[in-house]
């Protein structure tokens, strides 16, 4: 089914985006980076649809002993401050701007998920590090996606990637659209702050590594402002980072209904996207909730294969792609 409604939705084209970004990045055909790739994360003021952290592959295989779960400000501030030999906590961490109460819950919470070493003597709590916190960020990408780039789809994304760029809070910022048999109006793209780079994708015979061509190469928006500054724009971009860690892009499945008998995998080239069998299509997330009329709940026997329940196909699927997610990420720990 390659190609199968490449284009019926935004969320179709960026899921499909993220896949081709997996397999391809960077798209310049320069020596492969180590990345994981991301969906729909951001800032309070500003969203991204697709986000590459371009890794350090020994500092992630260092960042995998924090476990899977990515690590909030608070419990970064607490495992990236965390002494190597035991001391009480407020001598060991920086003061922060906030009661010391929240820092101590902060740090039950590290020592609760086990990246974190806890001991009380007398009335106060020690700590110390179970490894260095490591600096595996490289550089952070942002990649638009408007596969109908028409002109009043430029006008408004032309003020976001403006945003983008003057905000430096990405490396890089791309626009992606769809390739099509028009070209695109050159008017069009001026529209667009030189440094972001443009790229179109064809998903017609579906993704592949070659579904992308560089149409403008964009302007490294990387500052000399110092990698430990403290609150700034890298702590913000650490925090990112850890989000982007901890969900990847296939974590759409918290937004849709996987427990409906419709729901499925689909392969298109080299994905696997979701698919809903009573629509024969990639269906939005609006598309696919319980309100929708085609909407069954998976039969009670499919839950029943063992005990305690462990659940049918759609727990299977949930499965299935957090098993991609730690595939992807083991792949970026071991390329160089």
């Amino acid at each position: 089914m390659s190609g199968w409604n490449s284009y019926s939705s935004e969320f179709a084209f960026e899921l499909r985006v993220c896949r081709w970004a997996e397999l391809s990045w960077p798209p310049s055909g320069d020596t492969e980076r180590p990345h994981i790739v991301a969906r729909q994360l951001g800032t309070k003021h500003r969203r991204w649809d697709t986000i590459v952290i371009e890794c350090d592959p020994k500092g992630l295989r260092t960042r995998s002993q924090f476990g899977d779960k990515a690590l909030d400000r608070d419990l970064l501030h607490v495992v990236t401050n965390a002494p190597a030999s035991w001391q009480w906590y407020r001598n060991a961490l920086p003061k922060p701007s906030y009661d010391w109460r929240y820092v101590r819950e902060s740090v039950h919470r590290a020592a609760d998920r086990g990246i974190l070493n806890i001991r009380k003597r007398g009335n106060k709590i020690e700590i110390k590090r179970i490894a260095p916190y490591p600096q595996w960020v490289r550089r952070i990408v942002a990649i638009e996606n408007k596969p109908d780039l028409t002109a009043a789809a430029a006008d408004s994304l032309a003020e976001q990637i403006e945003h983008d760029v003057t905000a430096r809070l990405a490396d890089e910022v791309w626009v992606a659209t769809a390739e099509t048999k028009d070209h695109i109006s050159p008017a069009l793209l001026e529209q667009f702050p030189v440094e972001a780079g443009i790229i179109t994708l064809s998903f017609e015979t579906g993704v592949t590594p070659t579904s992308g061509s560089v149409r403008w190469h964009p302007t490294s928006l990387r500052s000399n402002e110092p990698e430990d500054s403290v609150g700034g724009r890298v702590d913000r971009r650490l925090v990112l980072a850890e989000r982007a860690y901890g969900r990847g892009w296939r974590s759409y499945h918290r937004t849709m209904r996987p427990d409906c008998r419709q729901f499925q995998l689909q392969r298109d080239g080299r994905s696997l996207l979701p698919f809903c069998a009573a629509k024969k299509k990639l269906p939005t997330v609006r598309e696919c909730a319980g309100s929708c009329g085609s909407f069954e709940p998976e039969p009670p026997q499919w839950r029943m294969q063992g005990w305690p329940i462990e659940g049918g196909p759609g727990k299977g699927i949930v499965d299935l792609l957090a098993q991609r997610r730690k595939r992807e990420r083991a792949i970026a720990m071991i390329t160089q």
